[in-house]
């Protein structure tokens, strides 16, 4: 191994004393797992990775690599995809210890977490109590809240209940400077000056580190119900959305499209995956609709009759049980899993108005297809609240590696017509490292020179997750991932 310089040995050394030697963990093969993202596009490096068991010691982590200088670069779950987690030397500051419900509050519907609370044990907690947290995400069985806050989360429910961003209610911060920001309030009112929760969600650990929040609770739905339909076009899709939204209300909670090439490919690799119409359409939606109280099915048969009779629906089916709603979720839960099973994967996670989202799906398709006869584009997502992921899968014929390296070409293509459409780049997946200079193409110039003030006013040494989100001088990080310059 190659010498550390002494201040870092001796950085190391101070940590170890406060926290354990167990807990600083410098063995390349150890720390392996910390340095690689979900999709493998980015390998970092790390002095170490580091895991306090407590919000103090968390800041007392903080306070020695300010003084020596190390960023800090902290992390839940390591499912991010858009290399936001992935250190550039410094440390990784491994939030999973900090994995305690603090307290749950049905009567006030709160729940305080730590950070490192896998999203899943806080739905857990919370159905306890006759109530759910409604945050739902694919990785929602290994991604922790921390991770979720920092990203503003959005997933499959935030037609009903909004973006992790809707769901916070006050939060426990610790600043680049070591101090700790006591925020964890249930309280629905509090016009005591600026909010400054909202400094803190979707900066990724820029601005500082959240280590426990106070999280909205709702009443557990006691009846859903699950539809699957065929539809001509996307167009067709957006209408049935609408009419759904008009006779159903704050009752219809999810409405995920899917192409045809969606569907096709999860009932090629998924298993148990299984077909649920008879026939093959242009386009498919997975809708949910649920209620505190009500028994659902009726207002549902009816509501999707006056869809059929415009011609929107061409074809659906209704779940009748428990099961047949898990397997029709399988359908759309397997699709991120199975489209590496294709090939390579070129990613893009936008929002454009919910007006536009069959337009956008159409146009994009068509240039993205022109530029490059054979690709299979899998536009899927969210028509609820806008968010498409815009994915394309290689050609058939085409080689990885070749299919990889246009990147950038198709960025701009599906970039500028988000926006063109007055759209964002960057809907629940953050910025990280793969949009960081898309965001500088993008955004507002004023924006983002806020962005850079906010930045250095609350981290002067540039120390929290440096090179992320916004480039400031030095940064080091490379802009493109690894994988695209094989």
């Amino acid at each position: 191994m190659i010498p550390m310089p002494e201040s870092h040995s001796d950085l190391l050394g101070v940590l170890c004393a406060r926290l354990g030697a167990k807990n600083v963990i410098v063995e390349p093969t150890e720390m392996e797992g910390y340095l690689v993202e979900e999709r493998k596009l980015y390998r970092g490096t790390a002095l170490a990775v580091v895991r306090p068991g407590s919000t103090d010691e968390v800041a007392f982590v903080v306070r020695e690599c300010a003084a020596a200088n190390v960023a800090v670069v902290p992390q839940g779950g390591n499912t991010g995809l858009v290399g936001g987690g992935i250190p550039h030397r410094g440390i990784v500051l491994s939030l999973a210890r900090l994995d305690r419900i603090r307290e749950v509050n049905a009567f006030n519907a709160t729940i305080t977490v730590e950070a490192g609370c896998i999203l899943k044990t806080v739905q857990d907690a919370a159905r306890e109590v006759d109530c759910i947290f409604p945050l739902s995400l694919a990785s929602e069985g290994s991604c922790r809240i921390g991770g979720n806050i920092s990203t503003n989360a959005g997933g499959v429910n935030v037609l009903r209940y909004g973006n992790t961003r809707d769901l916070v209610l006050g939060l426990e911060v610790v600043l680049a400077d070591g101090r700790i920001w006591n925020g964890l309030k249930g309280l629905r009112k509090d016009n005591t000056g600026y909010d400054l929760k909202n400094l803190f969600i979707g900066s990724e650990g820029t601005l500082g580190i959240i280590t426990a929040a106070v999280l909205k609770l709702f009443p557990q739905p006691k009846t859903q119900v699950v539809a699957f339909v065929g539809c001509a076009s996307p167009h067709a899709a957006l209408e049935v959305f609408e009419t759904l939204r008009q006779t159903m209300g704050d009752e219809l909670t999810a409405f995920e499209f899917m192409p045809r090439f969606a569907l096709e490919i999860v009932l090629k690799h998924a298993p148990g995956a299984v077909r649920p119409l008879s026939g093959d359409h242009a386009a498919y939606a997975l809708i949910e609709f649920s209620s505190p109280e009500l028994d659902l099915r009726e207002q549902v048969e009816k509501a999707l009759g006056v869809a059929f009779e415009s011609g929107a629906i061409e074809d659906a089916t209704i779940a009748a049980s428990e099961a047949q709603n898990a397997a029709l979720w399988h359908l759309r839960e397997s699709l991120s899993d199975v489209q590496g099973l294709e090939g390579g994967s070129i990613k893009h996670d936008v929002s454009v108005p919910v007006s536009d989202v069959a337009d956008f799906i159409v146009i994009a398709s068509k240039a993205c297809e022109e530029a490059l006869p054979g690709v299979r584009v899998c536009a899927f997502g969210h028509f609820g609240d806008g968010n498409i992921h815009f994915n394309l899968t290689q050609p058939v014929d085409m080689e990885k590696s070749l299919f990889l390296a246009q990147w950038e070409r198709f960025n701009r293509i599906v970039h500028d017509i988000v926006h063109g459409m007055n759209g964002s780049i960057s809907a629940e997946h953050g910025v990280g490292l793969i949009k960081r200079d898309e965001l500088a193409r993008y955004k507002d110039p004023v924006a983002l020179d806020l962005m850079k003030t906010l930045k250095r006013a609350l981290d002067p040494q540039n120390i929290l997750n440096p090179g992320k989100v916004v480039a400031l001088e030095g940064d080091l990080p490379p802009a493109l991932p690894v994988a695209r310059k094989t």
